[in-house]
């Protein structure tokens, strides 16, 4: 294997190098830095001591690196992305322990965008340019703007260069879903002078007898809700007004759904991560639900759910 390659006009202290790792022209790396096998540094980069950085990891030029910062292996950082340590900076005074900023493997962090203290970036993860991050940002979510929103999720069936509600997520009945066990079902619509009447009937239309619902509504657009996963408990889902987007995720294949009809309704079986996002300023969300409510049928982290599929 080949040593790191060092330009002779940077600055670098550290000896915790990795191999095949390459530091360009002008770049200060400071003595306690841990940076791991073939990364490419670009020119006109900061990196302080308590920084780690993982393997295969691409950091554009005009990039500081302060102390708090950790890149996991294959993240890439754009061009005059800014990390931030102190919430409160202020000149002569320094802070004995900073908020990690801690970006996970593979993300992607466009140019200019700005990440504040304690920060965490999931998994796969893209920070559009100039986004100003402000709370963690979940695996696979895509983020864009000022403060950071989601806009939608990695490796899913959605574009994100359209209508802020994009007509070509999965949004008919009589598909074959790429998440196994989940459905999107059209309900019975009668229609007269007199208006009209979506009916559905448990244990046929919805594939269970439930025992809770819950509603959501008046959701700023720019929250997400669900992010987990329930170990025993089904779910059905129905947007009873106005327009929101459902992702289902089993840990390999991940697919969105457009619920725009008080008709239509997505099935969510157990061990399947559900998220909703994207909400009309007018979404009624109305979720039934195969059990009582038991805080223990709660998977909330990814990680913890990716372990128990053992994936």
């Amino acid at each position: 294997m080949d040593r790191p390659f060092i330009h002779p006009t940077s600055d670098v202290l550290s000896s915790s190098i990795g191999f095949e790792t390459k530091i360009w022209q002008f770049c200060v790396v400071l003595g306690e830095a841990v940076i791991g096998n073939n990364c490419n540094v670009c020119s006109h980069c900061f990196i302080e001591n308590d920084v780690v950085i993982g393997d295969d990891v691409t950091i554009k030029c005009g990039v500081q690196l302060w102390d708090g910062v950790t890149l996991e292996s294959g993240v890439f950082v754009g061009p005059n992305a800014s990390f931030t340590n102190d919430r409160m900076p202020k000149s002569k005074q320094f802070l004995e322990t900073f908020e990690r900023i801690i970006v996970r493997e593979g993300a992607s962090i466009g140019a200019n965008a700005t990440i504040l203290p304690g920060v965490t970036i999931g998994r796969h993860a893209m920070v559009g340019a100039g986004a100003v991050v402000t709370r963690p940002v979940s695996d696979y979510a895509i983020v864009a703007g000022n403060p950071a929103t989601i806009i939608g999720y990695t490796n899913t069936n959605a574009k994100y260069n359209a209508a802020p509600l994009n007509e070509k997520l999965i949004s008919v009945d009589g598909f074959e879903s790429i998440v196994p066990g989940v459905t999107l079902r059209q309900m019975k619509v009668a229609a007269d002078l007199r208006g009209k009447l979506s009916v559905g009937e448990f244990g046929a239309d919805v594939p269970f007898h439930p025992k809770r619902y819950f509603i959501v509504y008046d959701v700023p657009s720019r929250e997400t809700r669900g992010e987990h996963a329930h170990k025993k408990c089904h779910q059905f889902l129905i947007c009873v007004k106005g327009k929101c987007v459902a992702v289902a995720d089993d840990g390999t294949s991940r697919q969105e759904f457009l619920l725009d009809s008080n008709s239509k309704g997505l099935y969510m079986p157990p061990m399947v991560w559900g998220t909703q996002y994207r909400y009309s300023s007018d979404a009624v969300l109305l979720v039934y639900a195969s059990d009582v409510y038991d805080p223990d049928d709660y998977i909330r982290d990814y990680a913890e759910f990716l372990e128990a599929l053992d994936i």
